[in-house]
């Protein structure tokens, strides 16, 4: 089995502690979003959508983080408690994994890249009320988590992680790569981070996120103008 990832993102993360959390063996084939990788011909052989995270098991292929996740607890009969299957647990998952797209998905992976990207390497300003705007959206989203989605729960479905903490904290973790401290006044928040981190195993969720916990420094190796012909895509996306 191969998976596709480049781990700056927060969908190949979520797969790879996944894989990783229940010893799934995989070959890793790195990708780097950031050169363009996905759009060379070989990968593109194997998903002409162009997207990582992407897995490929013999001559069956795979896109779209969830359904990935999704499959490999399927195939390799992971713990229960990852994708219940009690009916209303499972309706749980589902539920924040249909809302988070949109939300904070969308808030983090903007404050990422009005905090770093855009500024440092693009070398476009971001003006104040664009990046008040954001933090506002993101806090919100943020808000839900804590109080719609995990309410009184040590998890969104339970007592025991699922698959939607394991993709709603590579989501919280993005705009803390770019330097904010999201979980500054929100113990709530911050102890539902922790209990992540230990079902998780701190080793393994250091690993997955030094890449974006280091994107800071890194951001000061990149070649902009790598970056500049999308430049115009990006502005109108995020600005």
């Amino acid at each position: 089995m191969e998976l596709y990832l480049d781990l700056l993102s927060q969908p190949c993360r979520s797969v790879y502690i996944f894989a990783k959390a229940n010893n799934i063996p995989f070959e890793f084939k790195n990708v780097s979003l950031f050169t363009g990788e996905q759009h060379g011909e070989e990968f593109g052989k194997v998903n002409p959508i162009r997207k990582v995270p992407t897995l490929k098991d013999g001559d069956f292929c795979l896109a779209e983080s969830i359904a990935i996740m999704q499959y490999l607890a399927e195939k390799c009969k992971t713990p229960d408690h990852w994708y219940p299957a009690d009916l209303q647990k499972r309706a749980r998952v589902n539920e924040y994994l249909s809302w988070q797209h949109m939300a904070i998905r969308w808030h983090g992976s903007k404050m990422f890249w009005l905090r770093l990207l855009i500024p440092k390497v693009l070398g476009t300003n971001v003006s104040q009320d664009k990046m008040d705007g954001a933090l506002e959206d993101l806090n919100h989203s943020l808000s839900l988590i804590e109080n719609k989605f995990l309410q009184d729960r040590p998890f969104i479905a339970g007592d025991q992680i699922s698959l939607a903490d394991l993709v709603a904290i590579v989501e919280v973790m993005q705009p803390v790569g770019s330097g904010l401290d999201v979980f500054e006044d929100r113990p709530k928040l911050c102890a539902w981070r922790d209990r992540v981190q230990a079902a998780i195993g701190k080793e393994l969720f250091d690993e997955a996120h030094q890449a974006i916990m280091g994107a800071q420094e890194r951001v000061g190796q990149m070649d902009g103008s790598k970056m500049q012909s999308l430049k115009p895509k990006i502005l109108r996306h995020f600005m």
